[in-house]
């Protein structure tokens, strides 16, 4: 039974247009035309499809599928190890890029850290203004009592162990409640 370009290609899973693409890249030629001028497929066509969807699937170039169908399976071997090759080249090279962001990754944390401003320098940059402990205290228990997740990014960025951080939130708590 012959099939037109959209039943072919629904039998395969793809879209119409993909099936004319590959009609007009010489993978595929309608066996005839009908009345209306519809390109009709046949069961030769179906099973030639399938096979460039196997071949696509494997990432094969569109010239080695044509080369493969036309050229018979003889070379199926020379051209899916070459193709093999060329995936593993291609491993390699994203691998490579995998580890040359993540030094880049690493550098940028490193840079981060080495400009950070740490509890010491804006503890001394409080003072300068004119914070008195008392003033540094009630800032912190506005901040906790405003943005609690955001106090607590602010203490981790400055560097303060974990345990100090919990002190300074407790009685930044214990402040903001008075």
């Amino acid at each position: 039974m012959p099939l037109t370009a959209t039943q072919l290609a629904r039998a395969c899973g793809l879209s119409r247009t993909t099936v004319l693409y590959y009609e007009s890249a010489g993978l595929l030629k309608p066996a005839r035309r009908s009345a209306g001028n519809y390109r009709l497929y046949g069961d030769r066509d179906l099973e030639r499809l399938r096979q460039i969807c196997l071949y696509r699937e494997a990432g094969l170039k569109l010239s080695d599928i044509r080369s493969l169908l036309d050229g018979g399976r003889g070379d199926a071997a020379s051209v899916l190890k070459r193709r093999l090759a060329e995936l593993s080249a291609e491993i390699g090279r994203l691998h490579d890029h995998q580890l040359a962001i993540a030094r880049l990754l690493k550098n940028t944390d490193r840079l981060r850290r080495d400009t950070m401003v740490t509890k010491d320098k804006w503890v001394k940059v409080m003072r300068e203004a004119g914070f008195t402990d008392a003033d540094m205290h009630r800032w912190h228990a506005q901040f906790e009592k405003s943005a609690p997740s955001e106090h607590q990014e602010f203490l981790e960025f400055l560097h303060i162990p974990a345990e100090e951080i919990r002190n300074i939130r407790e009685w930044s708590r214990k402040g903001a409640e008075s």
